[in-house]
Order: C-alpha cells, then sequence, then structure tokens
C-alpha cells in the first residue's frame, strides 16, 4: 500500500485541477457550535461556517478557509 507523508512532495507526474464554481449553501454562525457530519461530530468555532454540501452534507467550514477559498453571490 502507498503512504505519503504530509512534509514530503512524492515524486508523481502531478497535474493541475481548478474546483468547478458549484454553489452551495452557508450561513455564518456566530457562537460555537457542532454539527454532525458524515465523519462523525466537528466542532465551529465563533464566526465560522456552516456548509451544506451538493448532496446535502453538512460540515463546518473555518473562517480563514472560507475567506480564501469562497466568494458569497449577491442576490
Amino acid at each position: 500500500m502507498l503512504r505519503f507523508d504530509q512534509n514530503t512532495l512524492p515524486q508523481l507526474e502531478f497535474q493541475t485541477a481548478v474546483k468547478r464554481p458549484i454553489p452551495i449553501r452557508c450561513a455564518q454562525i456566530p457562537e460555537p457550535f457542532e454539527v454532525k457530519t458524515l465523519e462523525g461530530i466537528m466542532k465551529g468555532k465563533a464566526g465560522d461556517w456552516l456548509m451544506i454540501g451538493i448532496d446535502g452534507e453538512k460540515y463546518v467550514c473555518d473562517q480563514d478557509i472560507f475567506k480564501r477559498s469562497y466568494q458569497l453571490k449577491k442576490n
């Protein structure tokens, strides 16, 4: 079985991919919260986002990651 380490870049022929612009539902939560996900309970900090994915799955997105990864759609 192959094993990859976080600190070492494997000698593979990597390609470049861009994440598709798929709209998802999200809400910023002003206080600490928990959500039951497919992987178990996730905890969010005040200001993190509750996300609902394309298959209806719920998960937490850290506020800093949200700012770098998402752009809110204007209604």
